[in-house]
């Protein structure tokens, strides 16, 4: 199959939060790079519904939106269900089960199974639900992205919970990587977008290493660069928690802030949205650190490109990433980078001290030593966030990114012709 032909892509998304989130940013980057390459892309989606560029069609598949804001997980009404799917939405989630990757994978295959003709070929976004199973079973060429295995997430929220109920409960919540895994390794073909989240998808999910294959994710660097004229703030850190869980490792970061606040002036902006129920907002109260850390959400990419500009730091404390948009955005926007050695980060990040400063995961004094140190050493700081900017206009373009999806899109389908 001849790379240059034009491809008809149905890219599938079960949420797509615009500003949070990898999803919705994968999404929208992804799917204008195929377009600009010549392809026509069709997003179907889940809501939150992402934020597209006008030349991306969007297929919006409502849901019963259980964790929309401001009642995250409220409890539906039966006379809200407008057919079976929502019926299976609602008897999933009252099993105490997250049922939007099964509930849109079954909508996405009502709405895909009469129009073959419409497209050449499905990218799923981590769905991994039966529907996107039957789809394949129907003879559909699917292409699946894993950003990393969501079974890493169940693990990490396992081994932190606080007593036996809150285990039992996350085990309920998380049972729907079970049907992730038997899907994941039924699939042909699976792009993800680390070495990291390749050897942990072959782990978890059982993939076939020869099914498996890497496509690092993007950056627009001349959206995510220095703002002239914008001076870093002393003392200034910046975060990004796009969801208030163990993996995120936010609250290690609160520890760090509140040890170095009693030897120096320190603020953190936290980009993300405040959850006052949230184990983060309980250890921010405990630890009296409400008068120096500030939540901004739902504000464009511009206004979070002039934090990182105005921030001396930005720092990534996960536990674990399959790869880290936050890091690239905050590399590529010339801030000089803390992140621990968490999945993929070390990969995406590079070298401790010449292009970013790597801590251990997990360790809140070693997280402190290591913010204080890049404090404390400007010259060597400006250098790294110099080198951290070069790594990323050398490494990460979404352009780059849709090129080697591409070349995935055309083996799926040369897989399919050959069948």
């Amino acid at each position: 199959m001849s790379d240059q032909r034009t491809l008809r892509i149905a890219l599938l998304t079960y949420r797509g939060k615009p500003h949070v989130g990898g999803q919705g940013v994968y999404v929208r980057h992804l799917s204008k790079a195929l377009v600009d390459l010549g392809h026509s892309v069709t997003v179907i989606a889940g809501p939150p519904y992402p934020n597209l560029d006008p030349s991306v069609s969007i297929v919006e598949l409502p849901s019963l939106d259980i964790w929309s804001e401001p009642h995250p997980m409220r409890k539906p009404r039966f006379w809200e269900w407008k057919d079976w799917t929502d019926a299976l939405e609602h008897l999933s989630f009252d099993t105490g089960n997250f049922s939007e990757p099964m509930a849109f994978s079954m909508r996405a295959w009502r709405y895909l199974r009469t129009r073959r003709h419409e497209f050449d070929v499905i990218h799923d976004n981590q769905t991994l639900g039966w529907g996107i199973l039957k789809l394949h079973q129907e003879g559909w060429p699917i292409l699946e992205t894993i950003h990393h295995p969501i079974t890493v997430d169940r693990r990490l929220e396992l081994e932190h919970a606080r007593s036996l109920w809150e285990q039992f409960g996350k085990r309920r919540w998380y049972a729907f990587t079970k049907m992730q895994t038997q899907v994941a390794k039924r699939l042909p073909r699976v792009q993800t977008v680390s070495e990291s989240s390749k050897g942990d998808i072959h782990r978890d999910h059982r993939v076939p290493l020869d099914r498996l294959h890497v496509v690092p994710v993007g950056v627009d660097p001349d959206l995510f660069k220095p703002v002239p004229g914008v001076e870093r703030i002393p003392g200034h850190l910046v975060t990004t928690a796009s969801a208030d869980v163990a993996m995120k490792g936010l609250r290690f970061l609160l520890e760090a802030i509140a040890k170095l606040r009693t030897e120096r002036h320190i603020q953190l902006t936290i980009i993300g949205k405040p959850n006052p129920e949230s184990e983060s907002s309980r250890t921010m109260t405990k630890l009296g650190l409400d008068d120096c850390v500030t939540f901004v959400s739902g504000v464009p990419d511009q206004r979070i490109v002039e934090l990182y500009s105005e921030a001396e730091l930005a720092v990534v404390p996960s536990l674990y990433e399959g790869f880290s948009l936050p890091a690239i955005e905050a590399m590529g926007s010339g801030v000089p980078l803390v992140a621990t050695t968490g999945g993929a980060l070390p990969e995406v990040a590079g070298t401790d001290g010449e292009t970013c400063f790597l801590t251990e995961p997990g360790d809140s004094e070693g997280l402190a030593s290591t913010i204080r140190f890049a404090l404390d050493n400007p010259e060597l700081r400006a250098k790294v966030g110099e080198a951290g900017r070069k790594r990323v206009i050398e490494h990460w373009s979404w352009r780059h990114t849709a090129v080697r999806t591409v070349e995935q899109y055309n083996a799926i389908l040369d897989l399919d012709d050959g069948r």
